[in-house]
């Protein structure tokens, strides 16, 4: 078996993130829009909810979200009219009352809004869907423009799980990416929502930001430590000026080496392993009773645009600009550009700018895909298919993987190992039939 720097050089490449198969590229604005919507109406089982909230009060130069720069708070009254008007033209065409297990807000930045447009939010919920007792009720926030009153607000709609943006608590790295955040503010936040009984706190970080080294993230742990959340996010930035054009502005100053973000996330993994935390694999981590380590065990774990989450099996239903639903064979995106979206609604139609029905491949494809990046084994007897002739293509390149200790190989099945777990993305792109079918630039993959 190789070094781990060998092994990273290796297989270092560029790849999707999974967070659908197919992905995002190959949705397609030709797909039936009418079938999108027939699919969507076409069950009464629970759902998983997500609202695109679009706005920030200023620009993190490494965003790769869809939001933009606001300060009038009536253009997020706007918004939410829009949301309502969508919610109601889907009702119109026969979506039912159903029940929601999982809500999540997303953006931008949720806490944009004032405590009486979370308040209104949560009424919208409730006027077009039923909330379940056990729904897992979550929100990105922002620690620096989070007060005490909005934060009783999210709580009082029913949020109990919060995800708060850290990123990096080095000034000079918060200077060169435009976002300027004391731990003092992390803090505040992580209190406030802990004294509203919010005991479930994620954080995001991200590595491969300009100026950061392996020495100055390490007060960036000690800092993360200091709030003591119970899942992590370690993202990877991804440089992609090209689609991003803010990001441009990170150019300024000198972005870590592919050897140096390694060396980062490998000290974070480390880190965070000593302090108790378990490497769910890819970016995630959690405390061993955080519920992503019960779906791990228990078959739930399912990776979709919010990451991972706990509740396989749902269909998500998104709302709101470039929010994107997933059903069992489809995928719909609504329009990126607030001008398509105000358009589409107010002509009495739904927002659906592009998206894609899978057919049995794709189906096929994407519980093998899932299985590697959620359960971390492929069962060869699980998907009704002769696996071993359908991915024959796959299996020498597997061996090779299992001559590097990325995984273990038996008659019936493979699994990923603890080291193969820093390679999810590689493993998963044997078994993508759309990669040579596409001109897509995706980040690298380690």
């Amino acid at each position: 078996m190789k070094n781990l720097k060998d092994l990273i050089a290796k297989y270092e490449t560029s790849g999707p993130r999974y967070t659908s198969y197919p992905t995002a590229p190959h949705f397609s604005p030709d797909a039936d829009k009418a079938r999108l919507e027939k699919l969507a109406l076409g069950a009464t089982s629970p759902l998983a909810l997500y609202i695109h909230i679009p706005f920030c009060e200023s620009l993190c130069w490494f965003c790769g979200c869809t939001s933009s720069v606001c300060r009038d708070p009536k253009m997020a009254d706007d918004y939410l009219h829009l949301l309502n008007r969508e919610l109601e033209l889907w009702r119109d065409k026969g979506l039912s009352k159903r029940t929601l297990k999982q809500i999540h807000f997303g953006g931008g930045t949720p806490n944009f809004l004032s405590t009486q447009q979370i308040e209104k939010i949560g009424d919208l919920i409730r006027k077009y869907f039923i909330v379940d007792g056990d729904c897992e009720f979550s929100a990105e926030l922002d620690p620096r423009t989070l007060t005490k009153e909005k934060a009783d607000a999210f709580v009082k709609i029913g949020i109990n799980r919060a995800s708060i943006g850290v990123q990096d608590t080095n000034p000079d790295v918060q200077k060169a990416v435009n976002r300027i955040q004391p731990q003092s503010k992390n803090i505040e936040a992580a209190n406030w929502l802990r004294e509203n009984g919010v005991n479930e706190l994620n954080i995001d970080l991200i590595y491969g930001l300009p100026l950061q080294t392996a020495d100055s993230f390490k007060k960036t742990l000690d800092d993360a430590m200091e709030l003591n959340p119970t899942r992590i996010a370690l993202f990877g930035y991804a440089h992609v000026p090209w689609m991003k054009p803010s990001q441009k502005n990170l150019e300024k100053n000198p972005l870590p080496t592919p050897d140096q973000k390694v060396e980062i996330f490998l000290l974070a993994k480390d880190f965070f392993e000593k302090n108790g935390y378990e490497y769910i694999g890819l970016d995630h981590f959690a405390k061993p009773s955080d519920a992503l380590i019960a779906a791990r065990k228990n078959g739930t774990l399912h990776r979709n645009f919010q990451g991972y989450t706990t509740r396989a099996g749902l269909d998500n239903f998104a709302v709101g600009l470039t929010s994107i639903s997933e059903t069992k064979t489809s995928y719909r995106q609504n329009f990126k550009l607030m001008p398509d979206y105000v358009k589409s609604l107010k002509s009495g139609e739904l927002p659906i700018e592009r998206g894609i029905i899978l057919d049995g491949d794709d189906i096929l494809r994407r519980g093998v895909i899932m299985d590697v990046m959620c359960s971390l084994k492929v069962g060869f007897n699980n998907y009704g298919v002769d696996f071993k002739t359908v991915f024959a293509e796959a299996f020498p390149k597997l061996e090779e993987m299992r001559a590097d200790g990325l995984v273990e190989m038996f008659d019936d099945r493979f699994e990923v190992t603890n080291l193969g777990r820093l390679f999810l993305r590689n493993i998963a792109m044997l078994f993508d039939g759309r990669l040579s079918k596409g001109t897509q630039r995706y980040s690298k993959t380690i």
